[in-house]
């Protein structure tokens, strides 16, 4: 089906509005009774085809169409043709100019114009009221075509200001559906980072050990590959459950695992020393339950922390682990006596910035250096209560 284009339909409704004006005013002139008026003529008639004419422009310049048509009837009425209510023709542009917001500009044409009728009127020897019978109509008429602009530009403003709100908290909700995205990726690159770093370097060690014992202590040599056996099951679970995430097709999926947690801390323990690594343990694991955001931030930065001793401290590092309960926080401080544990704090690793967005993410602090002389040390305080 054959459709116009905007701009060819606006035209054709503003040259239909200027016909209908035009005939109007046509048919009040042709019917104009005036005592002391001149007779019409031609001119007369091709007035009020100016008149009309610059109601084209009304969507342009609305102001000026109004000025041009209320010039226009004033020379009409000064070369004395036979007058009509000029409401006729000023009521349209008055709504245009209005609508665009020219009010304190418009009102003056109809105040002028009633007030020069009304006097003349009043000359001709008018009753005071029959004057204002007379002109009530075309003040009604004139007074219904501005408020129905005001109206119309007040309806499309609060339109508007819909329409912005809307844009903008769809705006708003874009922006923190991407910020929920940026955070869920970043949260995924942490557990693989966590889950696959310690699994590789636990696995390294303990798969030297296995090569220096295989010949001389078969029997050690195959508790090292059950450890390593055990270590890549594990792994393979956690990063199972991780990027669960990812084949959601679309659904909020959160790995939320509970296995995840201090719970598994004499898991973790077993698994290091088993790869030659001497832990300590200090601590009361019995003490609460923590919300599971901090339960599992714990337990990954004690991983990290352990991992990182596998791998930067040299093998003959010894380590600590504590854990102390607080009123309203939970301590964590691992330290060992490692060779090269400075490693970790000077190179490109994301191990301790990950265990820093762990605990500042909860509202707790975070605290990683090397000691005096030799060693490593890394310090955290999570709340009892997630943030």
């Amino acid at each position: 089906m054959f459709e116009l284009r905007p701009a060819v339909r606006r035209w054709m409704a503003d040259a239909a509005v200027a016909v209908v004006v035009l005939a109007a005013a046509e048919i009040a002139i042709a019917t104009g009774r005036e005592a002391h008026s001149v007779s019409r003529d031609w001119l007369a008639y091709v007035l009020g085809v100016v008149m009309a004419a610059p109601l084209l422009l009304r969507r342009r310049s609305p102001a000026a169409a109004l000025y041009i048509v209320s010039a226009v009837l004033l020379l009409f009425y000064a070369l004395g043709y036979p007058g009509f209510p000029p409401s006729v023709v000023l009521a349209v542009p008055l709504y245009d100019a209005v609508l665009a917001g020219y009010l304190w500009r418009a009102l003056p044409v109809p105040v002028v114009f009633l007030s020069m009728g009304y006097v003349v009127a009043m000359r001709d020897g008018m009753p005071p009221l029959d004057a204002v019978a007379v002109f009530l109509p075309s003040m009604a008429l004139v007074v219904v075509a501005m408020l129905l602009g005001a109206l119309v530009r007040s309806r499309r403003a609060y339109a508007g200001e819909v329409r912005q709100r809307l844009r903008l908290a769809e705006e708003q909700r874009r922006r923190e559906a991407e910020r929920q995205v940026a955070e869920e990726r970043l949260r995924i690159a942490r557990e693989l980072h966590d889950t696959v770093a310690h699994a590789i370097a636990t696995i390294t060690v303990q798969s030297g050990a296995a090569l220096h014992l295989i010949d001389q202590d078969p029997a050690r040599a195959r508790d090292a590959l059950k450890a390593i056996r055990q270590t890549g099951k594990a792994a393979l679970g956690e990063m199972r459950t991780t990027l669960g995430v990812l084949r959601a097709d679309g659904e909020s999926v959160l790995v939320t695992d509970r296995d995840i947690g201090l719970d598994r801390l004499p898991d973790l323990l077993a698994a290091v020393r088993a790869a030659g690594l001497e832990v300590g343990f200090d601590g009361d694991m019995s003490s609460r339950r923590l919300p599971e955001p901090v339960d599992r931030a714990a337990y990954r930065i004690l991983q990290e922390s352990l991992t990182n001793v596998l791998r930067h401290a040299g093998s003959a590092a010894r380590a600590q682990v504590r854990l102390a309960w607080e009123p309203e926080w939970i301590a964590i401080e691992v330290t060992d006596d490692g060779v090269s544990a400075e490693a970790e704090a000077s190179g490109g690793g994301h191990g301790l910035a990950g265990m820093r967005e762990r605990a500042e993410g909860l509202g707790g602090w975070f605290e990683a250096g090397p000691l005096r002389g030799r060693g490593f040390r890394v310090r955290v305080r999570l709340p009892l209560e997630a943030a």
